[in-house]
């Protein structure tokens, strides 16, 4: 009875993790053999673990990540120039405190969406806010958010995130207000913030693509500056994956149809 109503005392404040815990060692015959200071360590490293996992699970929420990456999990069997040091170096948090830019960019279809959200989980993990956002909905966020009078708290959000990933960048020439609207974006985070972004388009053609010269300017140079840029290249991994299923599926069905040749004696 005692037991229960401890629990229930943890649960009201909200010590969910000991609460628990203390279920599950009491249940344990392990449990006798422990010392009073040793029970409670444990009980208390037990809420540890819940909040950091209940921190995790919130991190990644409201990171909004378009794919389930992990860094561990790339491929680096296809050929595209993705070097495994620079990789090595991302697994890293010394560019996340460093404030450091990564710019990804490659025809479509050769993992920079997966590769940018395998950055974001990993900073996620180690405890950093993060936020995940295609271009044209992110111009569409700032946009409805001028309409509805929040425009300066959104890119006040935008600002105070730890890692910004910008996907699909300059798929089309951005709009006057969607260049300065950039503008305050990379320029809030300048120094202040990591940031990821993708592109079909190579850095050299950023520049021009932006549109307005003076814009672009200030633009590039507070994007470019001490930033990694990975150029990757090759063959559309999906188009490659699709097809290596549809050989598969062919010889499945041919080593099917010579089973049944030799079952029924046609063969």
């Amino acid at each position: 009875m005692l037991d229960e109503q401890t629990i229930a005392t943890l649960n009201a404040l909200k010590l969910f993790g000991m609460a628990r815990g203390l279920e599950e060692r009491l249940n344990s015959p392990n449990h006798a053999e422990l010392s009073h200071a040793e029970f409670i360590g444990l009980l208390v490293q037990d809420e540890r673990t819940y909040r950091d996992n209940q921190r995790l699970k919130r991190l990644l929420r409201n990171a909004r990540l378009r794919l389930p990456a992990c860094l561990e999990d790339i491929d680096y069997r296809h050929p595209r120039g993705l070097h495994k040091q620079v990789i090595l170096e991302l697994s890293s948090t010394r560019w996340l405190d460093a404030h450091r830019n990564v710019l990804i960019t490659g025809p479509t279809g050769v993992g920079k969406s997966y590769l940018a959200c395998a950055l974001g989980n990993f900073a996620a993990r180690a405890g950093y806010t993060v936020l995940y956002a295609r271009t044209p909905r992110l111009f569409e966020t700032l946009q409805q958010a001028r309409g509805d009078g929040s425009h300066l708290k959104t890119l006040t959000r935008l600002a105070k995130v730890q890692l910004l990933i910008i996907d699909d960048f300059l798929l089309t020439r951005p709009s006057d207000w969607e260049r300065r609207d950039l503008l305050e974006i990379v320029e809030d985070r300048y120094q202040s913030g990591a940031t990821v972004i993708t592109s079909q388009c190579p850095p050299g053609d950023w520049h021009p693509n932006i549109g307005d010269p003076t814009l672009a300017d200030a633009i590039c140079d507070r994007l470019f500056h001490n930033a990694y840029r990975i150029e990757l290249r090759g063959d559309s991994m999906r188009k490659n994956q699709a097809e290596a299923t549809a050989s598969a599926a062919e010889n499945q069905t041919r080593a099917k149809g010579v089973n049944l040749a030799d079952e029924t004696g046609l063969s």
